[in-house]
């Protein structure tokens, strides 16, 4: 119908006429309160930003000479991250003489990651950068 024709019959309801899609030929239009709908679309992403969760990065710092005590208590810690929800950075930093051995770094990692691997998936491998070796640790998805 013309524009026109559709502009009378939204002041003659009290409404507003709003286009729906402008890029379309003819552009539609919709009779409806504005304003309403408005308000509605505001509370519908209030509501979604209400319900979603930020993942933090939580760091835990593991040695090269870890002794199975600390080991597990960092598991643990590790373990109280992701039930939270949250993703975790696990690194090594090597000091001095045992930049020369990253194989041993790299079995505490493996260690470490199947000790997770009942409520953590490893998000990515353990990686050398520099004088760390950083890998991430996911919550498993339930599918």
């Amino acid at each position: 119908m013309p524009l026109s024709q559709a502009l009378e019959r939204a002041i003659a309801k009290n409404l507003d006429l709003v286009k729906i899609a402008p890029q379309a030929t003819p552009p539609v239009c919709k009779i409806m309160d504005y304003g309403k709908y408005r308000f509605e679309q505001a509370k519908r992403e209030k509501e979604a930003r209400k319900n979603q969760h930020i993942v933090d990065i939580k760091e835990v710092r593991l040695s090269l000479n870890i002794d199975t005590h600390d080991f597990n208590t960092k598991l643990k810690h590790t373990e109280k991250f992701i039930k939270s929800g949250d993703k975790v950075k696990v690194s090594i930093r090597f000091r001095g003489r045992e930049m020369g051995h990253p194989e041993l770094g790299t079995e505490i990692m493996k260690k470490f990651a199947a000790a997770c691997l009942e409520f953590a998936a490893v998000e990515k491998p353990a990686k050398l950068e520099g004088r760390s070796m950083i890998m991430f640790l996911a919550p498993k998805t339930n599918k």
